[in-house]
């Protein structure tokens, strides 16, 4: 029913293109099909599928932007050479209210395979303890940095909220503390200072993230457009310099943003999400089950322009339970079974992996994602988290 055969015609901004053989996304999100495009309602284009941005009024355009500090993208196609790469930079200066949330994520490979890297920056940390029992009243005075470093003897993990004194935040530029991202156009640079947990352990160093393509789209998770996704690069060489741990290594790089209005336990019961570098484009599957028991199911490739197609998800493979016993399941091509490499993060809520698996006809290494946010409620969790999240007062 959901096969590649499926004949739809798309309505996108600019003209229609036409009837295609196609995947039927509507259907395998679960949500009605919409006079706006095949993903609107589900999954909602930003640029493409929704009107053009002259149109920026219309009601899909409200939904995306909720208060309208989710700022379109500008139209057109950028490529990775292109002047115009600032205008789809991270915008770490993005408004976020009372109960919401945004976070800016980097993961990146070695070129041998042995090294791997997780950063991700949060305003409002959405898995932050203090943060829920505070009321979510006040994202600003609940940020966070968290450093992830895999690899022989290079293992580091670090995560400390600190209070809104200790952040900067502008379009492009995001301070927590010691340890800041800048975005200057063409680059984006991570200087890290911080202290692991629950071993206390300096951890110190740089990662430069240079993008390789720019995406020009992003998507809602849930017809509401509570919960939204941005691959700003999907593809990136990042280069890591790390006084403490001592390592050096580059490698391919992912770099993505995700806002929403609401915590994410309220809307997503829970997901699995991966990505892989295939020879030319990339691959992104996301899928997993709403509050309200719907599922979502979403499958995409990005060509080296970034423009984004909706693609026919491959046949789910079920991958080994973590140490925790955390499900974790991914989509591989018929007959190929995934294989987890190495286990970067086993937490009792959520697990990231590296995965070595075939998807569209190529043999990929991807980094993968599982989260239960039915286990982050659970009171036991929230009751763990601070030792490996601690928050500084000043």
């Amino acid at each position: 029913m959901f096969g590649p055969d499926a004949q739809e015609t798309h309505a996108f901004a600019g003209g229609s293109r036409g009837t295609e053989q196609t995947p039927n996304i509507a259907a395998r999100l679960g949500n009605p099909y919409d006079e706006w495009s095949p993903l609107w309602r589900g999954v909602a284009r930003v640029s493409g599928g929704l009107p053009s941005v002259s149109d920026a009024q219309s009601p899909p355009w409200q939904a995306l932007r909720g208060l309208g500090q989710f700022p379109p993208p500008e139209p057109g196609v950028i490529g990775p050479a292109s002047r115009r790469i600032a205008h789809q930079g991270p915008r770490f200066d993005v408004q976020v209210d009372a109960n919401g949330y945004a976070w800016w994520y980097i993961d990146a490979f070695s070129e041998d395979g042995q090294y791997g890297l997780t950063i991700i920056a949060f305003v409002g940390s959405v898995f932050s303890p203090y943060y829920k029992f505070s009321g979510r009243g006040d994202p600003e005075n609940h940020c966070a940095i968290n450093v992830a470093f895999t690899g022989p003897r290079s293992g580091a993990w670090a995560m400390t909220e600190r209070p809104r004194q200790r952040v900067d935040r502008s379009a492009t530029h995001f301070a927590v503390g010691p340890s800041a991202l800048h975005w200057d156009g063409a680059a984006l640079t991570i200087d890290i200072d911080e202290v692991s947990a629950p071993l206390p352990a300096r951890v110190r160093g740089r990662v430069r993230v240079f993008p390789m393509m720019i995406g020009n789209t992003a998507f809602a998770l849930d017809p509401a457009g509570l919960h939204r996704w941005h691959p700003i690069s999907p593809r990136a060489r990042v280069e890591v310099d790390m006084d403490s741990p001592n390592v050096r290594w580059n490698g391919d790089g992912y770099f993505d943003s995700n806002f929403g209005n609401e915590p994410l336990e309220a809307g997503f019961e829970d997901w699995h999400w991966s990505r892989a570098h295939l020879s030319r484009d990339v691959a992104v599957l996301y899928e997993g089950t709403r509050r309200n028991g719907d599922p979502f199911n979403l499958a995409l490739r990005m060509d080296q322009q970034g423009n984004w197609e909706d693609v026919a998800p491959p046949p789910m493979a079920q991958l080994a339970h973590t140490g925790w016993m955390i499900d974790r399941k991914t989509r591989a091509d018929a007959g190929h079974r995934p294989k987890v490499l190495r286990t970067w993060v086993d937490a009792p809520f959520y697990a990231r992996s590296a995965l070595a698996t075939t998807m569209y006809g190529e043999s990929v290494r991807a980094v993968h994602e599982s989260l239960s946010l039915n286990r982050f409620r659970s009171p036991l969790v929230q009751m763990m988290l601070p030792y490996r999240m601690p928050r500084a007062f000043w």
